[in-house]
C-alpha cells in the first residue's frame, strides 16, 4: 500500500465525538483508498492506497477481504499521527446496493471490536460520490467513468438513474463513447454507411486489425474497460473534427443530460455537479454537455464537485460523528449502523 500525507497533522488526542477521529474508505475496481481525519473538519490527514480490489464470492462484496486490507492500513495512520479511538467509519463501495448484504451484516460488529467504531455507513459509491461532491446540500450527481450513475435527492429520498452496466444501460459512460466509436470504425472497415476512416485508423492503432477486434474483445471479462478504453479517441477524433466522432459526443452528452434531468429534484434551482474521469474528455464533451444541460435542465445550477469519493466518505462519517447526517438514510444505498 502506498501512503499520502494529505495536510498538516493535527494535535493527536481524545476528547469529544467530534474531537474524535474518523475513516474514509473507497472501494472500486482499481483498488482501495482509505483515509483517516479528524471528526471536526473531516479533512483527510493522510491516506492509504491499494491497487488490490476487494473480491466478490458468493455472498457478494467479501468483508474478510476488505478488513483484511483496511485494519493494517487504519493501525498504521493512526500510529503516524498518533490518532486516538476512531469514532466513526464510512465505507463506500462500488455494488454495495446489490453486493453489499456480507458487509453490512461483518462489518459493524468487525471494525466496532477492533477499532472501537461506534457508528458506522455503509454506502453505494454513487452516494459517497455525490457527498464528495455537493456535501449534503440537495442536488444531483453524474458521476461518469467506465459506466455512468446519476443520483439526486431533495434531503428526503434518493433518485436514481441508469448505472445498469454496459448490456443494459451506462448511457453516455466511457464504455458507451468507446463501444460506439469501435461501431463507427467497423462500418468505415465493411463500407458502410455512418462510417469513420479516422475511428478505424485509431482502432487499429489501439487493437490491431479490425477484422480480429471481436475475437480480441469478446473473451474479455473487462470488456467495459476495454471499450471505456478507446473513448478518449473518440474524443481525439472530434477535436480534429471527424463529424461521426462529434455525433458520437453529442449523443453521449444528451444521454447525460437525461440522467441528471432524472434525478434532479423538482421544482427548484439546484445545483448539479459532474465527477469522475469521463469528463476529463474535455471540451469534445463538455461543450455539448453544457447546452444539453441549459436544454434539459434551464433551472438547473452546473457546479464543480468540490471533491471525490474518498472526501465523500470522510465527510459522511464525520456526519455521523457530530450527529450531523441529513443525507437519506436508505438500506441499499446509504446504510447506518449506531
Amino acid at each position: 500500500m502506498r501512503s499520502h500525507r494529505r495536510s498538516s497533522e493535527r494535535e493527536a488526542g481524545g476528547g469529544g465525538r467530534a474531537d474524535g477521529w474518523v475513516v474514509g474508505v473507497d472501494s472500486g475496481g482499481s483498488g482501495l483508498r482509505i483515509a483517516l481525519a479528524r471528526a471536526s473538519d473531516a479533512r483527510a490527514v493522510e491516506t492509504v492506497t491499494s491497487r488490490e480490489p476487494v473480491r466478490t464470492g458468493p455472498g457478494g462484496i467479501e468483508a474478510a477481504h476488505l478488513l483484511g486490507q483496511l485494519l493494517p492500513a487504519v493501525e498504521s495512520l493512526r500510529g503516524r499521527v498518533g490518532a486516538g479511538p476512531v469514532v466513526a467509519a464510512a465505507v463506500g463501495a462500488a455494488g454495495m446496493a446489490t453486493l453489499g448484504e456480507e458487509l453490512r451484516a461483518v462489518l459493524p460488529g468487525a471494525l466496532r471490536e477492533a477499532l472501537g467504531v461506534r457508528s458506522l455507513a455503509l454506502a453505494a459509491d454513487a452516494v459517497t460520490a455525490y457527498a464528495g461532491a455537493l456535501g449534503q446540500r440537495p442536488g444531483a450527481v453524474v458521476a461518469g467513468g467506465t459506466g455512468l450513475i446519476a443520483l439526486g435527492t431533495d434531503l428526503t429520498t434518493w433518485r436514481r438513474a441508469d448505472g445498469w452496466g454496459h448490456l443494459l444501460g451506462d448511457c453516455g459512460s466511457g464504455a458507451w463513447i468507446g463501444r460506439a466509436g469501435l461501431e463507427a470504425a467497423m462500418r468505415a472497415h465493411d463500407g458502410r454507411r455512418g462510417g469513420s476512416p479516422a475511428l478505424l485508423a485509431r482502432a487499429e492503432a489501439r487493437f490491431g486489425p479490425a477484422a480480429g477486434l471481436p475475437a480480441a474483445l469478446y473473451p474479455r471479462t473487462d470488456r467495459p474497460a476495454v471499450l471505456a478504453s478507446f473513448a478518449p479517441d473518440v474524443a481525439g477524433c472530434a477535436a480534429e473534427g471527424d463529424p461521426v466522432a462529434v455525433d458520437v459526443l453529442r449523443r453521449a452528452a444528451g444521454h447525460v443530460a437525461e440522467a441528471a434531468a432524472a434525478v434532479c429534484p423538482a421544482p427548484g434551482a439546484y445545483e448539479v455537479a459532474l465527477t469522475g474521469g469521463l469528463f476529463k474528455l474535455g471540451d469534445p464533451l463538455l461543450e455539448p454537455l453544457r447546452a444539453e444541460l441549459a436544454g434539459q435542465l434551464p433551472h438547473a445550477r452546473p457546479t464543480s464537485a468540490a471533491g471525490d469519493p474518498l472526501d465523500g466518505a470522510l465527510a459522511l462519517a464525520a456526519a455521523l460523528a457530530t450527529d450531523a447526517l441529513r443525507l437519506p438514510v436508505e438500506p441499499k444505498l446509504l446504510h447506518v449502523t449506531m
